[in-house]
């Protein structure tokens, strides 16, 4: 496996941070990772590791305000950002990977990001592969966060605001929460700003699911706190693209890339890419 870090320019000229990892041998296809909020593009070695020994160059970057990347934690200016950021980073990895199929997948809030960019970019994707999508999400539409975001977002964007994640949500593996709480790249936080941006494009999303045409994959915990697994499944069921899948997880927690079903994730995830590829 070959591993890099870059740089690529995001919206307004932002600084973003990526990395890659490549088989040693020319890739089959291609995988881009979104992550979700307080996260970043390292902790999702699993997939890495499982992707890249099939032949499969795995890319992933660092939202704006996230890891490695610049900005105030957790904030936006404007969902556009999150938008425009994709869409540059894969322009950068068509440049970079030329003739190779695209697959994106998208956990949690990057969930999130991916189908607002594959309603509207219909082209650049071959697949896109949504994980834990926060289409009913618990702690972050709470009436009160949602009323405060709402008028702090007018007279104080940045205002920083708890994100009150349920830690213990995220894996049945005690291991893996405990690296979460000590990763120094992960963080809590939230702006005003950004949770109306958030709210205002979940909206939009779920408004447009049935303008889905590129071919989809859902996969979600059953046992997800974070973002339940029945409003994932009611806003799949209202995609209209003709080649769509659900794959729910009894038990799953959050992140099902590092959960106790993890291999079985992970292969039906190689699985849809193989027989996506090249079609």
């Amino acid at each position: 496996m070959q591993h890099s870090e870059f740089h690529f320019k995001g919206m307004n000229g932002c600084s973003l941070y990526a990395q890659c990892w490549l088989p040693v041998v020319s890739p089959r296809a291609v995988l881009v990772i979104v992550h979700g909020i307080g996260d970043h593009s390292g902790r999702y070695m699993n997939i890495v590791n499982h992707l890249v020994s099939s032949q499969i160059a795995v890319y992933g970057y660092d939202l704006r305000g996230h890891g490695n990347s610049p900005g105030q934690r957790g904030h936006i200016d404007s969902w556009v950002e999150y938008r425009t950021d994709l869409m540059n980073y894969i322009n950068v990895i068509g440049a970079q990977q030329s003739g190779h199929q695209i697959f994106l997948l998208g956990h949690s809030m990057g969930a999130l990001i991916a189908l607002d960019y594959v309603q509207r970019e219909k082209e650049q994707v071959a697949g896109a592969i949504i994980s834990g999508a926060p289409i009913e999400p618990v702690g972050v539409a709470k009436p009160l966060k949602v009323a405060l975001a709402r008028i702090l977002s007018r007279i104080y964007p940045g205002f920083p605001i708890d994100l009150g994640l349920e830690i213990d949500a995220i894996s049945r593996i005690p291991s893996v929460v405990n690296a979460y709480q000590l990763d120094p790249l992960v963080h809590g936080k939230i702006s005003a700003r950004w949770g109306t941006e958030v709210l205002s494009a979940l909206e939009s999303v779920k408004m447009q699911g049935e303008s889905i045409t590129t071919p989809l994959l859902m996969i979600h915990g059953e046992a997800d706190r974070l973002n339940f697994a029945e409003g994932a499944k009611k806003f799949f069921d209202r995609i209209q693209a003709r080649d769509k899948e659900f794959i729910s997880y009894p038990g799953g927690y959050h992140e099902l890339h590092n959960d106790l079903d993890s291999e079985t994730m992970l292969n039906d995830l190689l699985n849809w890419v193989n027989r996506h590829n090249d079609r």
